[in-house]
C-alpha cells in the first residue's frame, strides 16, 4: 500500500478530516496535519485503536489452525408399522487462533442425515441424535430443525473467527437461555426415540455452536455465493484453458477399436465415426479398423500417430542393451568329416587328456558339448556326429560355432560326407581348419588329400591358401597339441569378445524330455551369465530355471558365454537350434512365447507357398526374389556337373539360378536341412529321397522334384524363367500426315488439313507432332475426318481432317506422326 495524504484518505473513509485528524490524536499519533502524508504503520494503529473501542482485539492479522472431522453414525428406530434405518452424518469443524488478549476454541457441529433405508413400504424419517457437548467452557449448542428441502449451510471460517471472541464477550447474555436450550434438547431425545410420526418426510437437522452467531443471538442467512466469496483463494483450481491444441502421440497397433482410438486422443467416439462417415465408410464404436486406416484419422484430427508392431513386444526383448564390460571368451568349435575318418576317436581323446585330469574310471560325457582347458586357452567343442545339428541351428538361423575342424583319414582321401561338411562351412561363413587324420598308418598320403582338397577351393596355407593343414592321429595322440594350437590362431584372428553382465542369451543344442526331470534342454551361453532362477525364453517355451547342470553331471549358479550347460525348468521342449533368451519377469516370456506359438501356423504356411516352384517365379516378376537356390543330388558325377552348368547358364540380369549343394547319391535329411537353411528347391536325378528325408520334406514343406532326363530338368526351369519374364515394349511408325493448312471449327477447335505421306493414320493409335524433326507434343487424336464424315483410318495419297486433342498449336509444315506400340515376349535365347 502506498503512502496517501490524510486529506485525501478521509475522502476515501467518507469523514471530514477534522474527525480523522481528532481520531489519529487519540490513537497516540499527535502533530499531523491535513497536507501530512500517513504511513502504513500509523494506519495499523489507527485500525487497532478503532478496534478497541467495539471491545475486539488489537491483533490484525491472527493465525489460525481449523480441523475438519467427519463421523457417520447409524441408528435402528422400530414402531408398531416396521422398522427403520437412519444414517446421521456428523461434521465437526475446530478452529484453533492465536491471538492476544483472547484464546478461544470454537467448535462447530455439523449433523446431516443421510436418505433413509427403508425396511417397510412406511414413509421413513431421519431425527437427529441429542446435541454433543461443547468443550469450549461458555459455548452453548442449539439444535435448528429445518424442512428436507432446504439447504445446508455450512458457516465460513472467517465469520466463525470473527464470532468467537463475541461469543467470549457475550458470556453473560447467554446463560439466561440454557435452560430452554436443554429442555428443547431432551425434547429432541425423546423423539428420537419414539420414532418420527406417520407421514413426516425426512428431516435435516444442523447443530452449530453458539460462538459461530452474531452477538443477537439469532443466525443471519447467508446466500451461497456470500459464503463463496468469502473463501481462501487457495481453494481455487489451478486449471487453465490450453491456448492452442494439444497434440498428442498415439500408439496404433495392428488393429484398434474405433472406441480405444477415441480413448487415446481423449476425443469422442461419435467425433471418429462422424469423421469416418466423411471418409465415406459407416463404423460403429465397437468396429476395428486397421493400421492404415487408423493412422489416417488419427492425423486428419490433428495428432500425431505411432505405428507400433505386432511383434513389438518379441522385439523389445531380444533388442536388450548390454552395458557391461567385454571379455575374451573361448571358440565353439564343431568337427565335422565323413564316416570312419577318426572323427569320434580324436574327440575321445580330447576328452580323456584335457578334461579328465586324474579322474579314476573317466568321465561320462552327459551333454554334447564339454570345455577344454589348454595352456594358450579354453576351447568349447560341439559334439555332432555327422552334421545335423549344424545344418538345422543354421536353417533356424542361428549361428553358433565360431570355427570348424574338418576331420579327414589321410589314407582314405576325400569323400562324398567330407565334400558336403566343406559346403556347409563355406555357406556358413565361418573359418576351417582340416586335420589329417590317421596319419600313423602305411597307406597315409596327405600331399594327395591336399592336391584333392585344392581342388575343392580348400587351399592350404603351405600352398598359398588361408586354411591351416594339421597332420595328426588320434590313436596315438601325435598332433593334437598342434591341433589346439591352431583352431586358438584362428579364433585370436577373429578376436572372439562377449559381455559378462546382464541378460544371457545363448542357443539350443538339443533337447529331450526325461521321464523324472520333464523337458531338459541343453543351451550354450553366447552372451551374458545365466544364472538359476533366471526367467529364460527359448522359443515358443519359457520357464524358470530350476537347475543348471555342466558338462560333469554336476549342478552350478551360474554358466558365462561360451559355457555349455542343460536348463531344467521349461514349459516344453524346444527344438534345436533355437535361441535363448533371459527376461526380466515371467508375464513378458509368456506373452512372447504365445505370440510364437499362434504365429506359428503362419509362418509354416507362407513357407509352404514360398517353395512352390510357380510362387518362387511370382516373387521373382514381383522383384522380390532375385535368385533360385536349387540342391542338385544325381547318380553318377558327370550328371551332376551337365545339370549344374545347363542351370548356371540359364541365369541373367533379372534370374539368377544357383546351385547350393551337389552330390552323388540319395536325398537324405542333411540335404534337406540344408535345402531349408538356404530356402532352396531339391531335385532329384535318377535318384530318390530316404524315410528320413522324405519326413522332414512333409513336415516342412520343401519342394521336391524328381527327373530322369537331363533336358527336362533344363527346359522345365527355362520355360519357367521365360514365362515369367517381364515383356519387351516396342513402338512402330505406321503413318505420316503431312500439315497443308489450319482453320478454325465452330464445335471442335483447331482443326489440321493434312495429307497422308506414308502408311496408314488410324483414329485409335496415337502420334506425335513434329517440327522440323523435333518432337513437340505426343497424345493422341481427338476427330479424323474426310470431308464431313468421321472415319477410322485415312490412307496413303489422301486429304484428312485431324483434331489433336488437348494441342491447339498446330502449324502449317508439321508433321503427325502415328504409331502403336506392342509387347514382345523375351526368351533366353
Amino acid at each position: 500500500m502506498t503512502e496517501v495524504s490524510i486529506s485525501k484518505f478521509a475522502e476515501t473513509l467518507n469523514l471530514s478530516v477534522e474527525k480523522l485528524l481528532a481520531q489519529l490524536s487519540a490513537s497516540g499519533i499527535k502533530g499531523k496535519k491535513a497536507s501530512d502524508t500517513i504511513s502504513d504503520e500509523e494506519k495499523r494503529t489507527l485500525l487497532a485503536y478503532l478496534k478497541s473501542l467495539h471491545g475486539e482485539t488489537a491483533d490484525v492479522e491472527p493465525k489460525k489452525v481449523t480441523l475438519h472431522r467427519k463421523q457417520v453414525k447409524t441408528l435402528n428406530l422400530s414402531s408398531g408399522s416396521g422398522k427403520r434405518t437412519v444414517n446421521v452424518e456428523v461434521r465437526k469443524k475446530r478452529t484453533y487462533v492465536k491471538r492476544t488478549a483472547v484464546e478461544a476454541k470454537p467448535e462447530v457441529a455439523e449433523v446431516i442425515p443421510e436418505p433413509v433405508n427403508e425396511l417397510a413400504e412406511t414413509p421413513t424419517a431421519a431425527v437427529t441424535p441429542s446435541p454433543a457437548k461443547s468443550k469450549v467452557e461458555g459455548v452453548k449448542v442449539t439444535e435448528t430443525v429445518a424442512p428436507a428441502s432446504a439447504p445446508i449451510e455450512t458457516p465460513s471460517v472467517a465469520s466463525a473467527d470473527a464470532s468467537a471472541t463475541q461469543a467470549v464477550a457475550d458470556d453473560t447474555a447467554s446463560k439466561a437461555n440454557k435452560k430452554s436450550k436443554d429442555k428443547k434438547a431432551k425434547t429432541l431425545e425423546s423423539r428420537l426415540e419414539d420414532g418420527p410420526p406417520k407421514g413426516k418426510k425426512t428431516i435435516k437437522t444442523k447443530i452449530v455452536s453458539d460462538d459461530a452467531r452474531p452477538a443477537g443471538g439469532r443466525r443471519k442467512m447467508k446466500k451461497r455465493h456470500e459464503s463463496r466469496s468469502s473463501a481462501s483463494p487457495d481453494n481455487q483450481h489451478g486449471f487453465q484453458r490450453p491456448a492452442g491444441p494439444v497434440v498428442r502421440e498415439v500408439n496404433i497397433p495392428e488393429t484398434i477399436q474405433v472406441a480405444e482410438l477415441a480413448d487415446k486422443m481423449a476425443v469422442k467416439a461419435a467425433e471418429v465415426i462422424k469423421f469416418m462417415m466423411t471418409m465415406g465408410t459407416m463404423v460403429t464404436i465397437n468396429q476395428v479398423l486397421d493400421q492404415e486406416t487408423a493412422a489416417i484419422v488419427v492425423e486428419e484430427l490433428g495428432h500425431k500417430p505411432v505405428l507400433l508392431k505386432e511383434n513389438a513386444l518379441e522385439e523389445e526383448v531380444l533388442q536388450q542393451a548390454y552395458h557391461g564390460e567385454y571379455v575374451h571368451r573361448a571358440p565353439v568349435v564343431t568337427i565335422m568329416g565323413h564316416v570312419d575318418h577318426g572323427k569320434t576317436s580324436l574327440l575321445d581323446y580330447i576328452r580323456k587328456a584335457k578334461v579328465a585330469h586324474g579322474e579314476a574310471g573317466g568321465i561320462t560325457q552327459h551333454i554334447g558339448a564339454y570345455h577344454v582347458e589348454t595352456p594358450n586357452g579354453d576351447i568349447t567343442f560341439i559334439d555332432t556326429p555327422g552334421h545335423q545339428a549344424f545344418t538345422a541351428m543354421r536353417a533356424r538361423g542361428a549361428q553358433a560355432t565360431d570355427i570348424v575342424i574338418i576331420v579327414v583319414a589321410a589314407d582314405d582321401g576325400v569323400m562324398p560326407q567330407t565334400k558336403e561338411a566343406i559346403q556347409h562351412a563355406k555357406a556358413a561363413g565361418v573359418p576351417m581348419v582340416v586335420a589329417m587324420n590317421k596319419m600313423d598308418k602305411e597307406g597315409a598320403n596327405p600331399d594327395r588329400l591336399m592336391q584333392e582338397l585344392a581342388a575343392l577351393d580348400v587351399v592350404p596355407e603351405s600352398w598359398g591358401g588361408d586354411v591351416q593343414f594339421v597332420p595328426v592321429s588320434a590313436k596315438q595322440g601325435t598332433g593334437i597339441d598342434d591341433l589346439l594350437e591352431a583352431v586358438l590362431l584362428s579364433a585370436e584372428i577373429l578376436e572372439l569378445d562377449a559381455p559378462v553382465e546382464g541378460h544371457a542369451k545363448g542357443v539350443v543344442i538339443e533337447s529331450r524330455l526325461d521321464k523324472g526331470r520333464g523337458p531338459v534342454a541343453t543351451v550354450l551361453i553366447q552372451s551374458g551369465t545365466l544364472k538359476k532362477g533366471d526367467i529364460a525364453l527359448c522359443g515358443m517355451e519359457f520357464g524358470r530355471v530350476r537347475a543348471l547342470v555342466n558338462e560333469l553331471g554336476k549342478q552350478v549358479d551360474s554358466a558365462g558365454p561360451s559355457i555349455p550347460v542343460e536348463i531344467l525348468g521349461l514349459s516344453g521342449v524346444p527344438s534345436a537350434g533355437d535361441e535363448m533368451i533371459t527376461v526380466d519377469n515371467e508375464r513378458k516370456a509368456r506373452e512372447v512365447a504365445l505370440f510364437r506359438q499362434g504365429k506359428y501356423k503362419e509362418v509354416k504356411i507362407a513357407r509352404q507357398q514360398s517353395a512352390k516352384l510357380d510362387n518362387m517365379f511370382n516373387k521373382m516378376a514381383e522383384g522380390e526374389t532375385k535368385s533360385v537356390n536349387i540342391v542338385l543330388k544325381a547318380d553318377v558325377q558327370g550328371s551332376i556337373e551337365a545339370i549344374a552348368n545347363a542351370l548356371t547358364d540359364l541365369s541373367n540380369d533379372e534370374v539368377k539360378v544357383n546351385v547350393v549343394s551337389s552330390g552323388v547319391g540319395g536325398i537324405t535329411e542333411s540335404d534337406v536341412n540344408l535345402a531349408i537353411a538356404s530356402e532352396a528347391l531339391v531335385f532329384g536325378f535318377n535318384v530318390r529321397a530316404d524315410a528320413t528325408a522324405k519326413r522332414l520334406i512333409e513336415r516342412e514343406s520343401v519342394g521336391l522334384y524328381y527327373y530322369s532326363i537331363i533336358y527336362e530338368v533344363v527346359d522345365e526351369v527355362k520355360r519357367a524363367i521365360e514365362g515369367k519374364l517381364s515383356a519387351e515394349e516396342r513402338e512402330e511408325i505406321i503413318g505420316i500426315a503431312e500439315v497443308r493448312d489450319v482453320f478454325k471449327a465452330p464445335k471442335i477447335g483447331m482443326i489440321a488439313g493434312c495429307m497422308v505421306t506414308e502408311g496408314i493414320v488410324e483414329r485409335s493409335q496415337p502420334i506425335r507432332v513434329l517440327r522440323d524433326n523435333v518432337v513437340i507434343y505426343e497424345g493422341a487424336l481427338e476427330s479424323l475426318r474426310r470431308f464431313k464424315d468421321d472415319v477410322k483410318e485415312v490412307r496413303q495419297g489422301m486429304e484428312c481432317g485431324i483434331g489433336v486433342k488437348d494441342y491447339n498449336d498446330v502449324r502449317v509444315g508439321d508433321q503427325i506422326e502415328v504409331f502403336k506400340r506392342y509387347e514382345v515376349k523375351r526368351t533366353l535365347d
